[in-house]
């Protein structure tokens, strides 16, 4: 999977589940601010990237991930 499909389907698939316009998904964009993420939404957020990419992430992991670039990179580290 390229790093373009990553980027697609994780805006995508976060605009869906988090009911926000995929436009205000941006790299630089806070995650935990643009998605209103509080700790048990977080928790929703690392169930469903790991569902989807077929991956195993725990929260302390996600924790660190700040921007969605970052998120990005962290999905496309763990499927490489």
């Amino acid at each position: 999977m390229t790093k373009g499909e990553i980027i697609s389907k994780v805006n995508s698939l976060l605009a869906e589940e988090f009911e926000v316009e995929e436009s205000v998904i941006t790299p630089e964009a806070n995650i935990k601010k643009t998605l209103e993420l509080d700790s048990l939404s977080l928790v929703d957020l690392v169930a469903l990237i790991d569902g989807e990419f077929g991956i195993k992430t725990n929260g302390a992991e996600m924790s660190k991930v700040g921007t969605f670039s970052e998120l990005y990179d962290f999905i496309e580290s763990k499927i490489a």
